[in-house]
């Protein structure tokens, strides 16, 4: 029995840092609804689900994509928006991300284009005419101490906006994306790499891909040389400038948006280095350091996702 069971370990090893990503989703989703927020909660997040549809779907996973999307459809507020994880306030940048997911799965699953418009309608209803994203409440970006995660991370709302506009030749929604855009670029410091834990590396990350993701490769350069400044020599970041601890998810997200302006070699040492702290489950702390601020102790779910996709660029499917 004991050789049976060692053997069956020894698979489990064999399993793709990837493929012990995508099981550590499987294993954290509600029974027929969506994914939890992390390992130690029941909380499901729309958003986090919404954007994983997309990561499961580009890993193979079609399936479960198209699962978790109906999930998303029964969850859609009638306003089209989507709601914080154990709240019924709507958000914004929820709302962008589930988009996210529909539009991976559209062209398979057709009926998602009406939920498609609702979210995207809402979306507009939250950008005002100078181009700045609104959201009904801010409270759950609040950190300890009186602070708040940087609101420049609506960046990050303003893709999945745009492309919905060209794939479906809406003009309202790419015009407002644009709008937008153009609001968050005019400010001066906008790829400041700030020693604040409101831009930690997370934040950072969704900036700094957004602008990538957005075009303007050159700003997101200016942005991340700064936080290739303070490199470890084991190639860690550190969550923001002026701490040593390390956050998982921002990690993953800086070699996306290296990935995607074309530093692949920096791309792939911020996988390498994922690879190695990452935890016999297949899931990610969501800090790693003596000090850590961003949910220590807790395999978050969006961890799992970036992770997922920055294996994609970097190894494939099939690396």
């Amino acid at each position: 029995m004991f050789s049976l069971t060692k053997k069956i370990m020894n698979f489990a090893d064999r399993r793709t840092s990837l493929q012990k990503a995508v099981d550590w989703v499987k294993k954290h989703r509600i029974a027929n609804e969506g994914i939890v927020v992390h390992h130690k909660t029941k909380d499901q997040t729309p958003e986090v689900t919404g954007y994983l549809i997309e990561s499961l779907y580009d890993a193979g996973e079609k399936d479960l994509a198209y699962d978790l999307t109906r999930w998303e459809r029964r969850v859609q507020k009638p306003d089209g928006s989507f709601a914080a994880p154990g709240s019924k306030v709507a958000y914004t940048f929820d709302t962008a991300q589930v988009v996210r997911g529909f539009l991976a799965v559209v062209d398979d699953m057709p009926e998602v284009k009406e939920n498609i418009f609702k979210a995207c309608d809402f979306m507009l209803s939250q950008i005002d005419a100078t181009g700045e994203v609104h959201t009904p409440s801010y409270d759950i970006w609040s950190l300890p101490g009186g602070g708040k995660l940087s609101q420049y991370c609506n960046l990050y709302c303003l893709t999945p906006l745009l492309d919905a506009g060209k794939k479906f030749g809406v003009a309202k929604y790419t015009e407002a994306a644009q709008r937008s855009f153009n609001f968050y670029k005019s400010k001066t410091d906008l790829v400041e790499f700030k020693p604040e834990l409101g831009t930690l590396s997370h934040i950072f990350g969704y900036m700094m891909e957004a602008l990538a993701d957005m075009g303007e490769k050159g700003l997101a350069k200016k942005g991340l040389d700064q936080a290739l400044a303070i490199q470890k020599k084991n190639d860690a970041i550190p969550a923001y400038p002026g701490v040593e601890w390390v956050c998982s998810t921002g990690m993953a997200q800086l070699g996306l948006a290296w990935y995607k302006i074309g530093n692949h070699e920096q791309a792939r040492r911020m996988l390498n280095y994922l690879e190695k702290i990452q935890n016999k489950s297949g899931g990610f702390y969501g800090s790693y350091g003596e000090g850590g601020q961003y949910f220590p102790g807790k395999e978050i779910s969006w961890a799992n996702k970036f992770f997922i996709d920055l294996y994609l660029l970097v190894k494939g499917k099939n690396g």
